[in-house]
């Protein structure tokens, strides 16, 4: 058996700016190993509705941004690849926070493992996922996984937003990815049955073990209760830097 070893844990419903005080807490402890005994390790969690943009913020101003707040949405411009996309409830949300170097890979092959992993779970599904010159998993011409990374110095963070029973009507007040011609979709929409983000989790820990070729264990409770203690004043994170960084867009 493999000797990598990835931890997950299930952070529950965060904000968005939440999530990144946590993702940039664990990506710290990665640079400071001499400090902390570091895991790999993937958040999952379900954010509050959020609009949020990457480094190709293309078309979206602060009238844009004005106008998606009203909807009662947190709006972020982050250091992601990509252009805008929305997050929220009955969105399964995977932030992994991993040294590519362990992996042996690079930030184009994680990319690609990562559709991998979403077309080996959607197919548990009975669904047949697909790649496409936009990065993503797709159903036909819906994207039902956007994808939007950040590397630094080999650390990922960012990661994968799943549609499970995500209600697509967000997705109307904006043009995701910056795709027009193509639509979003859901594993509870191609079903016709309500799949939620807690049928899907262990179908995920499975498909990413093997797409990974690691072993994915639940983290320790003391663990995340760490973690999360990094997140808890969000309000000054509205914008991240984009130096130092390789990304690859949604």
């Amino acid at each position: 058996m493999t000797s990598r070893l990835v931890k997950v844990f299930w952070a529950g419903r965060l904000s968005y700016g939440a999530g990144l005080q946590l993702q940039k807490s664990l990506v710290q402890r990665h640079r400071d190993r001499h400090l902390y005994d570091t895991p790999n390790s993937v958040v999952l969690l379900e954010h509050n509705p959020v609009y949020t943009v990457g480094i190709r913020n293309k078309g979206y101003d602060e009238e844009d941004e004005s106008r998606l707040r009203a909807l009662n949405a947190d709006f972020y411009r982050t250091n992601r690849g990509g252009l805008v996309t929305f997050h929220g409830p009955g969105q399964l949300v995977a932030y992994p926070v991993i040294d590519l170097k362990e992996f042996r890979t690079n930030v184009r092959c994680y990319v690609s493992q990562i559709e991998k992993t979403i077309i080996r779970l959607c197919a548990e599904f009975g669904l047949k996922g697909e790649t496409s010159p936009d990065t993503g998993v797709w159903i036909e011409d819906r994207k039902i996984c956007a994808i939007g990374i950040h590397a630094s110095r080999y650390v990922t963070s960012h990661g994968f937003a799943l549609n499970c029973n995500t209600d697509l009507r967000w997705f109307d007040h904006i043009v995701p990815c910056g795709i027009e011609e193509k639509g979003v979709t859901s594993l509870s929409k191609e079903l016709s049955a309500n799949v939620r983000i807690e049928d899907a989790i262990p179908v995920f820990r499975r498909a990413f073990a093997d797409e990974f070729e690691c072993e994915v264990i639940d983290m320790k409770s003391e663990e995340i209760s760490e973690a999360l203690k990094e997140c808890r004043n969000p309000a000054s994170v509205a914008t991240e830097s984009t130096s130092a960084a390789a990304s690859s867009t949604c």
